[in-house]
């Protein structure tokens, strides 16, 4: 689960929850599935929680009912599951012991009218103000919450009233569980993790496994514990649906001082509206959508006005059926809708099946999905932002207060901590030659660091020179003040004061008041060539969309204007490469920057394992590569053809695992990783290896034999042939390690790859012409890509060889990468 909004357009109010047409069958069968999978979770909280709340069973089931239709048909988070508020359970149960609970129902009423005005006035936005670190809390705090109390029915116990108590009474639970119910819930535990693993599954257990996969886990794991209840005839509580007893339609007004049922009121709304946007936020940044929250808090409102009237608990936006409609494939609205039409079913019809679902089955049920509430990498993450102070509140808080002041007390938590980083300043003093002194401050300078600037002034010896230099930061009266008052004293002194102020515009301040110099703009301060999408400082759960889109903006903004007159010199005369490169489609490999190659340079082919489909491969041909060759070759004429394979290519994996074997209709993959089988057949025979170095594994050992066999896969094409026996076309072999960004290059006479600086004598005679002679068909003289011409090269006879100036003169400057 993601906590970046996602750029992706709002779905329009006339479509957005229109039935599937024809073409979205499998959208169709997901929301179904998905709708089953919520239902399960949804029927017992909501009976729990109309339990908790003093208020009838039914109760509960109607606030399901009218927040998953409702909501779902109405609201502005298309997978947003609404039903009876958690956070609510307390506040409920008190005004019901207070009004009654027609009374009750009235309030909810009113507190569904106030949050349709809300929704028309527009102010939900403000939810999107809330600091990620606050709802990732709100999440896991409510997740460990469920989960708590949810284990004390898997024991075989039932749930206290709060968080607190389930925690103290849980070591008396764990001493004395009971048998028939940990059974349950262990299955179920066990039938939920293990599930989605089927398809690993070796052979054809494995094939089953993957079509058995299909079934949701959750509705497979109830299924087999309820089976194995009834085949043991097990002693267990299992769930009760309550016959539907429809109340009064009409709510009673509650007696009592106006200030206080408008206090309730405002109470109501205000915890509903929180929970709910809070939720429909981190659903939408999960989903990688983009919901209409005011939208959502009309939606809301209308089910709060309905379930009023129909004798319902409040409803909100549910965290814990939310995040379960996300993961069980929920892809459209309708899987909120058809959940909210199950439950009504189950309130109406009290099917004898239902009846026979162990109540340990579903809340082990629920407790996985409160565990998986709980990210680790949510965790890494506000952690890295240094966020975690915030986060770890907000968890304390929701566990031990409720939604409401969990998220309260996090957010205040966040304000103090803004406010500490934004008043914290850094002050260095540091002595120059001949008693010269600079004073650099960075941060916003502020009465806080007042006391710290004057004791660093203070120490500065009179009659000294100083630089003052400011960072650009914001500078308040206070430490003006404060400045200026020691300039005059200082100069008063006989000292000299220079005061500059000085701002790089590749400087970052880090949250904590580090200064941190980067080299170039954009979405991270990274140099050119580190890769970006994968580097450390780029926040990994943004849309990767979004990201991309960053990229190119940086590129036309800075860089497209250097590059500009070659690449018109290149779209005129078209391109003229001197080589043809080969390699695989791993993220990782950069080929122009591991060859220092800018444009027009390279002619690449890449795909999955840099592989060269030999001609007539049963079960595996593919002409693709074979007429990017025979383009290369004959048309662009390029000097040289260079096979690149890499360190932990996958597709050796794959073909080391046997995937191109495994039984039955072969996939795309499986055919195209045929075409590895003679690099498997010549490791077998005459391995390939280092010259200075040991292999580190077999798979590494592949990845070189691959790019033996595929030179000579190569020789196969006859364009290629003719070429080489020609003389005018040369056969290189390169691999590179990531780990050590090292590059090897192949020696074809020895059969060892050796680093590629042990070549650079070689390919210097070769350049001037001594060793081209040498070479003989299927056997090329061992060349390493070109790293920059050599002083005094022609043009003409830089392009030969792959590099061609930018402007298109002797003296022009090389481009690179």
């Amino acid at each position: 689960m993601t906590l970046d909004i996602s750029s992706a357009p709002i779905a329009s109010d006339t479509t957005d929850h229109a039935p599937p047409g024809p073409g979205t069958k499998a959208r169709w069968a997901q929301d179904l599935s998905a709708s089953l999978v919520v239902f399960l979770i949804a029927v017992p909280f909501s009976l729990g929680i109309a339990l908790a709340t003093g208020a009838p069973l039914t109760a509960g089931l109607a606030a399901a009912a009218v927040g998953g239709i409702v909501v779902g048909l109405f609201g502005g988070t298309p997978l947003q599951v609404s039903g009876p508020s958690a956070a609510l359970t307390v506040i409920t149960a008190g005004l019901i012991v207070q009004y009654g609970w027609r009374a009750t129902c009235a309030i909810t009423l009113a507190a569904g009218l106030l949050q349709l005005l809300l929704g028309v006035r527009r102010v939900a936005r403000t939810a999107l103000a809330v600091s990620p670190a606050i709802v990732h809390g709100m999440l896991a705090g409510v997740g460990l919450t469920i989960a708590i109390a949810q284990l004390h029915v898997v024991l075989g116990g039932s749930p206290q009233s709060s968080a607190i108590a389930n925690l103290l009474a849980l070591p008396g639970q764990l001493a004395g569980p009971h048998p028939p119910a940990l059974l349950a819930g262990s299955v179920t535990i066990a039938v939920l993790l293990g599930w989605p693993r089927l398809g690993r599954l070796p052979g054809r257990a494995g094939e089953f496994g993957a079509r058995l996969a299909k079934v949701p886990g959750p509705l497979a794991a109830v299924a087999t514990a309820t089976a194995l209840a009834l085949a043991l005839d097990l002693r267990l509580a299992h769930i009760g649906l309550p016959a539907w007893q429809p109340h009064s339609l009409v709510p009673a007004l509650p007696h009592g001082p106006p200030a206080g049922v408008l206090a309730a009121v405002l109470t109501v709304t205000a915890v509903a509206s929180v929970e709910s946007l809070l939720s429909a936020v981190a659903i939408d940044r999960m989903s990688r959508r983009t919901g209409d929250l005011d939208r959502e808090l009309r939606g809301q409102g209308l089910a709060n006005i309905v379930s009023g009237l129909v004798g319902g608990l409040p409803v909100a936006g549910g965290a814990v059926r939310s995040t379960a409609n996300v993961r069980a494939g929920g892809q459209t609205r309708w899987s909120s809708v058809l959940h909210g039409v199950w439950v009504l079913a189950a309130a109406l019809a009290l099917t004898g099946g239902l009846r026979r679902i162990p109540l340990a089955a579903l809340a082990a049920l629920v407790l996985v999905v409160g565990l998986q509430m709980v990210s680790f990498a949510h965790i890494r993450n506000v952690h890295r932002h240094r966020e975690f102070p915030v986060y770890l509140t907000t968890v304390l808080a929701v566990v031990a207060l409720g939604v409401l002041w969990g998220v309260a007390l996090g957010a205040g938590t966040a304000v103090l901590l803004a406010l500490y980083r934004l008043t914290r300043a850094h002050v260095d003093v540091l002595a120059g030659p001949a008693g010269a002194v600079t004073v650099q401050t960075h941060g916003p300078l502020t009465f806080t660091a007042v006391p710290r600037l004057s004791r660093a002034l203070a120490g500065i010896p009179s009659g000294a020179e100083v630089t003052v230099v400011h960072d650009g930061s914001f500078l308040d009266h206070a430490a003006y003040e404060t400045l200026h008052s020691w300039r005059t004293g200082h100069q008063a002194a006989g000292g000299r004061v220079s005061m500059v102020t000085r701002r790089r515009d590749d400087e970052v301040l880090d949250p904590d008041g580090t200064v941190r110099a980067g080299s170039s703009p954009g979405p991270h301060r990274c140099r050119a060539w580190t890769p970006w999408v994968g580097h450390h400082c780029i926040e990994q759960q943004e849309d990767p969309h979004g990201r991309l889109l960053d990229g190119v903006r940086v590129f036309q903004q800075h860089t497209a204007p250097l590059i500009r007159p070659e690449l018109a010199r290149l779209a005129r005369e078209g391109q003229t490469p001197s080589q043809l490169f080969l390699t695989c489609a791993d993220s990782r490999m950069v080929t122009s920057m591991i060859t220092n190659s800018g444009p027009g340079d390279l002619f690449t082919v890449r795909n999955v394992g840099n592989l060269v489909p030999a001609p007539y491969e049963p079960g595996a041909a593919d002409d693709s590569v074979a007429a990017a060759v025979q383009y290369a070759v004959e048309v662009l004429e390029v000097g040289s053809i260079t096979v690149c394979g890499h360190s932990g290519c996958g597709a050796m994996k794959a073909l080391l695992d046997g995937v191109h074997e495994r039984p039955g209709p072969p996939t795309p993959l499986a055919r195209w990783l045929r075409n590895g089988r003679g690099s498997l057949d010549r490791l077998r025979r005459v391995p390939a290896g280092f010259d200075a170095r040991p292999v580190v594994d077999l798979v590494e050992q592949l990845c070189i034999t691959n790019v033996v066999q595929q030179l000579d896969q190569l020789l196969a094409n006859p364009a290629v042939e003719r070429r080489v026996e020609a003389g005018t076309l040369r056969l290189v072999g390169m691999y590179f390690d990531f780990a050590t960004a090292q590059a090897y290059v192949l020696d074809r006479a020895a059969g060892t790859f050796s680093p590629i600086e042990a070549h650079t004598e070689a390919h210097t005679e070769a350049r001037s012409g001594t060793a081209a002679a040498g070479t003989t068909p299927g056997r090329a003289a061992p060349e390493a890509p070109p790293t920059g011409p050599p002083a005094g090269d022609t043009p003409e006879r830089v392009n030969e060889d792959g590099r061609v100036p930018a402007n298109g003169t002797e003296d022009g400057p090389w481009l690179a990468a």
